[in-house]
């Protein structure tokens, strides 16, 4: 006789596999709507990005934890409008600079770019170097020559479908950190008291390094690239741009939203947790002053235990593997854009040489910066300072390209993020003029 549901047969065992069904096809669904702004979140969090983290940690404890927390919707908000650009008018940034602006803007703005990306570059690989020479030994430049070789052949000879898959799993290595803080013995009422509750104090050390974190979380490159991969998305679907299809619009853009959100968040909730890490180890212990990533985790050895400096060296690695590629690659959509190149991540080798030759040349070229006298910490400091000049500017541009019914047609920005777009670019340019009245 077959049991009756009403007794709890069927019912009483299927709920419960139906409720786990129910909630791996949502997770399947929502990781294949994360990609472009998933992985430009991730790139935030570069080698160069945790060394800035770990000095704000370390010199004042949880005192600017609750800066992640504010920049968030900024960050997640003017990220989303490149999205929008790219997905509405089916070309990146630099070429709607091309279309709309003079040619000087154009130029001035991809050199500062590519100045500042291969500054990065440098750094970047110098830090991954130092951390694999930590964990293994040997020789950490040459382990930064193979690191660099590694990401040009990987974005060079994969395939966009699987290159973006390759991108989107090392994403994973962020959550290193999250394993750092919990090992790390964190005052969490303390912790969430300075995350929620804002502390302003007005002295050079304190605004130096907001204008450091507002510099690492909202960075030219990142404008580039997230709008270069929603139209690399576009063709790899084979779909027309969303200004020529407005029909089936709405769920594109719900979907660059979430993606976005989701990626800002993961982003800086990660940089919140290297934060909170450095302030509970190295803060409480004296270690007031950091300088590069490799650092904080060779501080963190004989304070927090090998297994916290294990994770946080290998994290630096994984996060290195996931910027320097976008690093390269924005450089490389911003250039190609200028000298109208076919090129593009979707593309083979032989179709687009000049493409994948500014990849490689970018990263070479921040391969070579280890191997001169250059001061990285110095190095980044100008990097800072050249992503500084172009940001405000920049982002004044793309909200003029992001609210001309010319060029996005009926898909202008809405109000709310007209003002949280232009509030973004308001505090970027204070952050810019802070920079050099504080130095």
């Amino acid at each position: 006789m077959t049991p009756s549901i009403k007794n709890g047969g069927p019912r009483s065992h299927s709920a419960p596999a139906f409720a786990a069904t129910l909630s791996a096809t949502h997770a399947t669904t929502l990781l294949r709507t994360l990609g472009p702004g998933l992985v430009t979140g991730a790139a935030d969090d570069d080698p160069s990005g945790i060394a800035t983290y770990s000095q704000v940690g370390a010199q004042f404890g949880y005192g600017l934890a609750w800066t992640m927390l504010f920049s968030f919707p900024l960050q997640a908000v003017f990220q989303e409008v490149c999205a929008r650009i790219g997905a509405v008018t089916g070309v990146g940034i630099a070429h709607n600079l091309r279309r709309h602006y003079p040619l000087w803007l154009l130029r001035s703005a991809v050199l500062l770019l590519l100045i500042a990306n291969v500054i990065n570059l440098g750094a970047d690989l110098g830090a991954m170097g130092a951390a694999a020479q930590l964990l293994i030994g040997g020789s950490g430049l040459l382990y930064t020559v193979l690191f660099g070789i590694a990401c040009i052949l990987l974005e060079t000879f994969l395939s966009y479908a699987r290159y973006s898959q390759v991108l989107k799993w090392l994403t994973l290595s962020l959550f290193a950190y999250v394993a750092v803080v919990f090992a790390a013995h964190v005052h969490w009422s303390t912790a969430l008291f300075y995350t929620m509750v804002p502390h302003l104090t007005f002295d050079r050390p304190h605004a130096t390094a907001l204008v450091a974190v507002l510099g690492t979380t909202i960075s030219p490159y990142l404008f580039f690239w997230q709008s270069s991969q929603e139209v690399e998305e576009g063709r790899r679907r084979h779909v027309q741009p969303l200004g020529l299809r407005p029909r089936t619009a709405a769920g594109e853009l719900a979907r660059i939203r979430t993606d976005t959100v989701v990626g800002m968040g993961v982003s800086n909730l990660i940089a919140l947790f290297i934060i909170l890490a450095t302030a509970a180890t190295l803060h409480a212990a004296g270690i007031t002053n950091i300088q590069t990533s490799s650092q904080a985790a060779e501080a963190l050895r004989p304070i927090a235990g090998p297994f916290t400096f294990f994770v946080f060296a290998a994290g630096i690695i994984g996060t290195g593997m996931l910027a320097v590629p976008v690093l390269a690659g924005s450089a490389a959509y911003a250039v190609a854009e200028v000298f109208h190149w076919k090129g593009g991540l979707d593309s083979r080798f032989s179709q687009a040489r000049a493409f994948y030759g500014t990849i490689a040349a970018a990263t070479l070229a921040g391969v070579a910066l280890n191997f001169t006298a250059l001061d990285p910490i110095k190095a980044l400091y100008w990097a800072a300072v050249v992503n500084g000049v172009l940001a405000a500017p920049l982002m004044v541009v793309i909200m003029l390209i992001a609210t001309k019914p010319k060029i996005m047609g009926q898909f202008i920005l809405p109000l709310s993020m007209r003002v949280v777009g232009w509030l973004a670019t308001s505090v970027m340019a204070t952050a810019t003029i802070g920079l050099f009245l504080i130095n």
